[in-house]
């Protein structure tokens, strides 16, 4: 019988590979369903279904979108897959297709990919681990043995389908998990052809889908969520997760990651490794944060200074200077309830929590990479990255140019020359860096917005009672509601740029045209982090390390934009408000981010079963039960993983305003695991495995976040908040020669701390005609460090003033050296990789070189050697 032949492209040198077929018209046979809604085999019940292209009937559409599907299915079935066709049971206008990669091609394409596969199983005996005499304690938090099992380990090796006889294969049907052949499938159909015109060449199931030839596409779930399937051989993985995993009487119990991996594959896997992994290290963050908090508010009472604040005698007789142009004087202690609520930030503790948090999170980072190496191990992807990753189907659709391999030498094709790439790259830097400065604006329009509106609130909250108001009339200052309504605003202002710059980056990422999928995740990781860190935690750095410090004093200050006058902290600090700015943008983060993902997708869902409401009573095959619900999201677990960076950076970067910060984040994470679960398990499609090693771009990320957040720490501690000058109070100005105390002590701090204003030195400024000059006081106090007036170096900075500069910049070398020389020591003496994976990666390469290499010496027979030599 004649044959023809077909190209299939190799993964590493883009060659092709020729697969015989017969003769004769290709087309999709069409059967009609069988009535078994939980069959996930097609109607002869021998071939299971690796996946499921969706479309409207040919009939219905036009003539060209018709030759389209049929020359893609004939495209398909010269690559030796094979189809069956089934009208839809609810909507007469659907077909599904059903595709089937047969043992061959499987073995063929397992091979192209390196996916490894068992050789041997393993022999080596585990370590006894310490954790075994306190096994007991964590048994009720572990899925139910009796439903998941424990999976046998073999050693693995790269697929060659000439050496089948050496791996460890028991039923063919089950070599190759259901993850493994929708793998290979989609990697099939995103490089099949379906036109060629001259050198113009369209395949991938990904245009297809954009271009509406196909609805859908999607591997199938094996079972519905919540009901055990009736099919037989079916292991029912879907309804187990949903049981063990995502539904919420399992919110307790450590996630079945072994299950997870082989039902999504590794990509699904080490994220909620990670994730699980970062939640349980937050515990104990969380644990020290909270104990801080508790502190701070048992000693709120008993703090010095704030009891002078709040004194009468002493706090109420000090009048403070106006703290805007057309502000009006006020006493101190009408700001007690704020400095009260500040010494529960504000205090010893916080700072040695943050320090903990600095060795925090350098052991959550070292210990994550020992426990990556353990699941790299486990769920063979150690040599992932080593091997060359094939290019995007987008990549190859535009190889027009041609250029010499640097590193094989041989002519290749490539979508640009040097310089269109350089012009490329260009384009997206500069478009990044103006939607940065876009935020910058915003930051500064806020501030103004802050300005202006301090000065209303100055004017009404000072001359009203507000009665209507009493339970929290205490707290409703002026410098309180504007800080509360400028962080609303701020945190409105960075969901709407957010999502316009979503479609911004991924519009740039695809116009810059990365070659693999590793580099395009990697390219648009990179805009989007730095976007979403300046979009996020600008407006917290103003706070943090701007506001306040250049405000001049009230016979001269500083003005912005030369109109708006400078805003001032609280005589307290500006540390309140930081707090208060990120209790508001990390709730109402969570907040949103939770409806976005729970209410969403089930709200649309919910639309489509009542579109679709008609046909409800007939029974449903398995694949139309699956279209029913919500495809996952092109950019995958993208903004999973941006969500918790992006947490990650506010747990670790302020930490020091806001203890409670890790606490928020546990409790954020513990529903974020359950709701990522429930929602890939109930909502969403069943997502197309994928390889990888660890989490990619994030983990320098990560890394990078914690470096910066020793050195933010430490300023907001010598910055920000008001313990340095209170310590240099204590210890030097407190007691002789600065101090008249007999021994070292906070009382008299708040009126060090407040330097003197004459009042009828407002006269100087001609801006400041509409401050009224009382007559009952000829002084006020102003937030500084400056001589008083009459001084000869009246209202320049005193000696007190360069005494806090210089303790400053001590506390900051000396922590941040102390703090990176403890997580260098932790990062060298904590090794990366485990000693015993270390010996099982050892022991898996001395077998596959005796099983996979050596098995070569027996193809040499010596009489064929004899012959040779003779010849």
């Amino acid at each position: 019988m004649p044959f023809e032949m077909y190209n299939i492209m190799e993964e590493e040198e883009y060659e092709y590979q020729a697969v015989d077929l017969p003769d004769g018209p290709c087309f999709c046979p069409q059967v009609e369903f069988n009535g078994n809604p939980d069959s996930l085999y097609f109607s002869d019940g021998v071939r299971r279904i690796d996946f499921i292209l969706v479309y409207e009937d040919e009939d219905k559409k036009d003539f060209e979108k018709r030759h389209t599907i049929q020359r893609r299915m004939a495209s398909l079935m010269k690559m030796g897959i094979e189809l069956e066709a089934t009208p839809s049971v609810l909507d007469e206008k659907l077909t599904f297709v059903k595709v089937h990669m047969p043992w061959d091609v499987l073995c063929t394409y397992a091979e192209v990919l390196h996916i490894k596969l068992p050789i041997q199983p393993n022999d080596l005996s585990s370590r006894p681990s310490a954790w075994r005499y306190v096994s007991w304690v964590t048994k009720p938090f572990n899925p139910s043995e009796g439903r998941i099992g424990k999976e046998a380990e073999f050693f693995t090796a790269a697929f060659e389908k000439d050496r089948l006889d050496n791996f460890f294969v028991k039923d063919k049907d089950t070599f190759f998990t259901q993850a493994m052949r929708s793998r290979m499938a989609f990697y099939i159909l995103s490089r099949a052809p379906y036109e060629i015109r001259g050198s113009i060449k369209k395949f991938g199931i990904n245009k297809l889908l954009d271009g509406g030839v196909y609805r859908a596409a999607y591997p199938l779930h094996d079972s519905r969520f919540n009901v055990q399937s009736a099919e037989k051989g079916c292991n029912s993985e879907r309804f187990l997760l949903y049981e063990e995993w995502a539904h919420p009487k399992s919110f307790y119990k450590m996630q079945p990651l072994d299950l997870i991996r082989k039902y999504y594959g590794e990509k699904i896997g080490i994220y909620f490794a990670w994730l699980g992994f970062y939640t349980v290290m937050l515990m104990l963050a969380a644990i020290v944060g909270l104990g801080c908090f508790i502190y701070g508010f048992k000693t709120q009472e008993t703090s010095t200074w704030s009891k002078e604040v709040c004194d009468p005698e002493i706090g109420g007789k000090i009048v403070m200077c106006p703290q805007c142009d057309t502000c009006k004087y006020w006493t101190l202690n009408s700001t007690c309830n704020t400095s009260k609520k500040l010494c529960i930030f504000d205090n010893f503790g916080t700072l040695v929590f943050a320090v903990f948090m600095s060795v925090w999170v350098t052991l959550f980072l070292e210990f994550w990479k020992r426990y990556q190496a353990e699941l790299e191990y486990q769920w063979d992807t150690v040599e992932f990255l080593e091997q060359e990753e094939p290019p995007r189907p987008e990549y190859e659709a535009k190889c027009i140019y041609e250029r010499n391999n640097p590193v094989t030498g041989v002519k290749e094709k490539v979508p640009y020359t040097a310089c269109g790439r350089c012009f490329r790259i260009s384009l997206g830097i500069g478009t990044v860096l103006f939607w940065i400065m876009l935020i910058l604006a915003s930051i500064v329009a806020i501030t103004v917005y802050r300005l202006v509106v301090f000065i209303t609130f100055s004017a009404k909250l000072r001359n009203h009672n507000l009665m209507d108001f009493e339970p929290i009339r205490e707290y409703v200052t002026p410098q309180m509601a504007t800080s509360v309504t400028a962080s609303i605003i701020s945190f409105v202002v960075i969901m709407i740029l957010n999502m316009l710059y979503e479609k911004v980056a991924i519009w740039i990422t695809d116009f810059e045209l990365p070659r693999t999928k590793t580099d395009y995740e990697n390219s648009l990781t990179l805009k989007m982090f730095l976007f979403q860190f300046v979009n996020y935690y600008s407006s917290c750095f103003y706070i943090a390390f701007f506001k306040g410090k250049a405000v001049g004093y009230p016979g001269d200050p500083v003005y912005l934009l030369g109109k708006y006058r400078n805003e001032e902290c609280d005589p307290g600090g500006c540390l309140i408000e930081l707090t208060t700015q990120l209790a508001i943008i990390m709730g109402g983060k969570a907040i949103w981010n939770n409806i976005q993902e729970v209410l969403m997708p089930w709200v649309k869902n919910l639309i489509f079963r009542y579109c679709t409401r008609s046909g409800s009573e007939k029974v449903k095959p398995r694949w139309e039960q699956d279209y029913q619900l919500q495809a996952c999201s092109k950019l995958g677990l993208f903004y999973e993983y941006l969500e918790m960076v992006i947490q990650f950076g506010f747990v670790t970067l302020f930490v020091a305003s806001f203890p409670l910060a890790p606490v928020l984040a546990l409790i954020n994470n513990l529903c974020e695991i359950r709701v990522d679960a429930w929602k890939f398990t109930t909502q969403f499609r069943r997502i197309v495995p994928e390889k990888a090693q660890d989490i990619g771009a994030w983990q320098p990320i990560l890394q990078g976040v914690a470096i910066l957040a020793v050195a933010s720490n430490a300023m907001i501690i010598a910055f920000t908040s008001d313990m340095i000058p209170r310590l240099v109070y204590y210890w030097s100005f407190s007691v002789y020669p600065y101090g008249e105390h007999a021994n070292n002590t906070m009382e008299g701090y708040i009126n060090s701390s407040l330097s003197i204003f004459n009042i009828s030195d407002f006269k100087r400024n001609p801006r400041n005609t509409n401050i009224l000059l009382p007559y009952n006081f000829t002084t006020c106090r102003y937030r500084d460090f400056r001589y008083p007036p009459g001084h000869p170096r009246e209202y320049e900075q005193n000696a007190y003033y360069w005494h806090v500069i210089a303790a400053k910049m001590a506390f900051i070398i000396v922590v941040e050296h102390i703090v990176y020389f403890t997580k260098f020591i932790l990062s060298y003496v904590i090794p990366d990789v485990p000693y015993k994976v270390k010996e099982q990666m050892k022991r898996e390469k001395y077998l596959t070189q005796v099983i996979l290499h050596e098995t070569n010496l027996k193809l040499y027979k010596p009489g064929v050697v004899s012959f040779c030599v003779a010849f």
